[in-house]
């Protein structure tokens, strides 16, 4: 069941600029949340959804050809950002591109001093591969927080969709680092559980409670 439309802080988000490598990031200060996954996870989709905008973030037409990290921000929090990093994994892109983009994405992650939590987007048919394994060693490494969202749960039925995310749950449930839930951007279930975890790592004013949630959720 789609959650109720609420009026999110995540509405007011809007393009502050682009950077195609890390030193040419806005200065580091504040409170960033990045999101992360493969190029065909529907990270562009996702955005869009829990920022209530149909074109915050723009996709490509060819999966992996983003090779920019952008950044959102909220005109009434000061140094609040919402970052939308490249896509990994597509095999039409050379090695050495990948390679470029790995790099980058590695330094991000271990250097980028105000990212205060990651979300990570997974299709829920498609979980835990390895280069969003990867992703996640990173992280824990710098003790950085991350939400998993198995994205396109509207594709699987109720039932299947709660054993992927309860499989996914058990394999990270010796940390409190990671936490999970299904969400669909179609369907628009899951989206306040996410953007009550952004607005937290922002440290911003929650969203109202919703009457209607995804029972599907943790």
């Amino acid at each position: 069941m789609p959650d109720t439309l609420t009026l999110s802080p995540l509405r007011t988000l809007t393009f502050f600029t682009s950077a195609a490598r890390f030193d040419q990031c806005p200065s580091d200060e504040g409170i960033e949340v990045a999101f992360a996954g493969r190029s065909n996870a529907g990270k562009s989709s996702a955005i869009n959804a829990l920022a209530q905008q149909r074109q915050l973030a723009r996709s490509s037409k060819t999966p992996g050809r983003t090779q920019l990290l952008n950044f959102f921000h909220m005109p009434a929090h000061e140094h609040r950002y919402l970052v939308d990093l490249p896509g990994y994994g597509y095999a039409a892109v050379s090695k050495a591109t990948q390679a470029s983009w790995s790099a980058e994405l590695s330094r991000y992650l271990r250097e980028r001093r105000c990212l205060a939590g990651l979300i990570l987007l997974m299709d829920i048919r498609h979980p835990c591969q390895d280069l969003d394994l990867s992703l996640i060693d990173w992280c824990m490494a710098r003790a950085l927080p991350v939400h998993i969202l198995l994205t396109k749960a509207d594709k699987l039925n109720r039932g299947p969709a709660t054993l992927v995310r309860n499989q996914v749950s058990e394999q990270f449930s010796e940390t409190s680092q990671i936490s999970v839930q299904t969400f669909s951007a179609l369907r628009r279930t899951g989206l306040q559980q996410c953007q009550e975890r952004i607005c937290s790592w922002l440290d911003i004013q929650d969203i109202p409670h919703a009457s209607t949630t995804d029972s599907t959720q943790t």
